[in-house]
């Protein structure tokens, strides 16, 4: 895979106090989102960061905005796994955090996360999400379910020696890769832990259609994840989830879209199963 780099700048007032922390951010024509990913990087409260961009050949302004962030840009037609270990290789810091190009971090994510992970090796930031539209809103509070749920929410910033130690994200998943690189970390005996602050993920004007058609194309490679990681499968892509027993009273307080997440997950999942056996039917011709 061939890789070019664009530009080598690093964001933040690096002074010897402090350990740095790379930011990995894949992209993909992702002009939309990208300026408040960044901007919400710049405002980090921790004083030494540089951010490492992954573009997979955007044909938008995406690199440009990158560069005007002075960020560290790296050309890779690659899937997002391989993007994320491409940014690692290319990137410096002690500590290695992932972020995807639609979300805007809390101003002290990144500080909390480094006096956090003193005590742990890898570190969970959760994740809500916002977004305009009645199936935003639903969106929303579904994802406010697995808050503090470690089944679902994955591992985002790592020390790097832990990284290099399990070897990465698996390039040979495109979907579970941060469950499994989740499960990797605890399977080498390292320790997880977790901070309050957030990351939002921004869904914008969340469209039905567009979203079952995301789970269909999920589903047509979640099949590798699930032979790797049967077990925890089972749990995570579950319709069932213990998260909507433990937070029946949130979801009690809003029954409008409580219903709302129910019709959406219902097909949601009836899509992922329709890819998963139309992978599995290819996978036998």
């Amino acid at each position: 895979m061939s890789v070019k780099r664009t530009s080598t700048h690093a964001l933040g007032n690096h002074t010897s106090k402090w350990p740095l922390v790379s930011v990995i951010v894949p992209t993909k024509n992702s002009a939309g989102t990208i300026e408040k990913c960044l901007k919400s990087i710049v405002k980090q409260t921790y004083p030494k960061i540089e951010v490492v961009v992954v573009d997979g050949l955007s044909r938008d302004s995406t690199r440009k905005i990158a560069d005007e962030f002075k960020a560290r840009v790296v050309t890779s037609l690659s899937k997002r796994s391989e993007a994320r270990n491409i940014g690692t290789q290319n990137s410096e810091g002690e500590y290695v955090f992932f972020v995807d190009s639609d979300m805007e971090l809390d101003p002290d994510v990144i500080m909390n996360c480094v006096e956090r992970i003193k005590g742990y090796d890898a570190l969970i930031v959760p994740e809500t999400s916002v977004g305009q539209g009645f199936w935003a809103k639903c969106k929303a509070l579904e994802k406010s379910c697995y808050i503090g749920d470690d089944t679902i929410e994955a591992t985002r910033f790592f020390k790097r020696s832990v990284l290099g130690a399990i070897g990465g994200y698996d390039t040979n998943l495109e979907a579970g890769e941060d469950w499994d690189i989740s499960e990797r970390t605890r399977c080498h005996g390292y320790i997880i832990g977790r901070i309050k602050s957030q990351i939002k993920h921004e869904e914008g004007q969340l469209i039905l259609l567009d979203s079952i058609r995301k789970k269909h194309e999920y589903g047509r490679t979640i099949g590798r994840y699930k032979r790797k990681q049967p077990s925890n499968a089972r749990k995570q892509l579950s319709p069932f989830r213990a998260s909507y027993i433990r937070n029946r009273r949130i979801l009690g307080k809003d029954p409008i879209h409580a219903l709302g997440m129910v019709t959406i997950k219902t097909l949601e999942f009836g899509a992922g199963l329709l890819g998963l056996l139309e992978s599995m039917i290819s996978e036998k011709r």
